[in-house]
């Protein structure tokens, strides 16, 4: 069934999440998620994926360079970490605060349980 009301695509990942990524060429690293393209389906992880980009000459640099950065992966190839600092599956539920009556989804490990959102 498709979205009605809120056509925002969700993710597994955040930005500041701890991944390990499950699959391709850097199989078993771990880092932390610096950006999140949810169009595209792709997550940059700090220190996976690395690429030489050339820069352009500019004033502050008038030779220009090359410049060793991340380059985004498929969010499929990328899993949180839980508290044991295992993979995880993620799970989504409904938490209500008896204060105030009101409920916000949260992300939460199927391995443990334990909540991802803070």
């Amino acid at each position: 069934m498709p979205r009605t009301k809120n056509k925002k695509k969700k993710l597994h990942v955040k930005t500041g999440d701890m991944v390990r990524v499950n699959a391709g060429n850097f199989k078993g690293e771990e880092g932390k998620v610096l950006r999140v393209f949810p169009k595209e389906d792709r997550v940059i992880v700090e220190g996976v994926n690395l690429r030489v980009y050339h820069e352009p000459p500019s004033q502050q640099n008038p030779q220009g360079q090359r410049v060793e950065r991340e380059a985004p992966i498929h969010v499929s190839n990328v899993q949180p970490l839980d508290e044991n600092g295992e993979p995880t599956r993620v799970g989504r539920k409904k938490i209500e605060d008896p204060e105030t009556g009101t409920s916000r989804w949260v992300r939460y490990a199927k391995t443990t349980g334990e909540e991802l959102d803070q």
